[in-house]
């Protein structure tokens, strides 16, 4: 099932354009690093996961989420493969997490995205920034909500345009070893 759940044609690159990016990245994540991407069902409340090495998107995503799920868990897990201490930090979800732990949660989704935008710069791809920026702000608005909370509200809701747009962190070299998935004990 493909569809886009934003009307936002005068802000970001249309429909067929994600999905050309899609397909883009999905070959050079598979064709550079050797990590395989799978469209399956994956296990609720998830709507992607990742291992190390490999990347999950649920069939069930529109393609503008598909798109942002790919780029990000593509972050991810470049921080999984060169960072032992990332591997550990969105598994250890608490009820009332400090300033100081929302701080660190919200400095791994930062980086995440900043290999995400070099990811699509290195591919050609330069038209993505803004979107990339809204879509990494709204996905930590929720998650630093959830965290602070335990309280699931619409993701959409935590939108925001014009958002400054990040500087792309450059993709160490790194070989991907597949950790336990995500979805195996964290709960979001």
């Amino acid at each position: 099932m493909i569809s886009v759940l934003m009307d936002n044609s005068d802000l970001y690159p249309g429909e067929p354009r994600m999905l050309e990016v899609f397909n883009l990245l999905e070959r050079r994540i598979e064709d550079r690093w050797g990590i395989p991407v799978i469209l399956s069902d994956v296990p609720h409340p998830f709507t992607g996961d990742l291992d190390g090495a490999e990347i999950a998107i649920d069939f069930e995503n529109g393609v503008e989420d598909a798109l942002f799920i790919l780029v990000h868990l593509f972050g991810h897990t470049v921080q999984w493969n060169t960072d032992p201490a990332a591997r550990e930090i969105d598994k250890q979800v608490e009820e009332d997490p400090s300033e100081e732990r929302l701080e660190a949660l919200q400095q791994y989704e930062e980086q995440a995205c900043r290999y995400s935008l070099a990811l699509l710069h290195d591919v050609g791809v330069h038209d993505f920034d803004g979107w990339l920026a809204d879509f990494s702000r709204c996905d930590f608005a929720y998650l630093r909500h959830f965290y602070a909370t335990g309280e699931k509200l619409p993701f959409r809701g935590f939108w925001t345009h014009g958002t400054p747009t990040m500087e792309p962190l450059a993709i160490p070299p790194f070989h991907p070893t597949q950790w336990t998935a995500r979805s195996d004990g964290v709960v979001v």
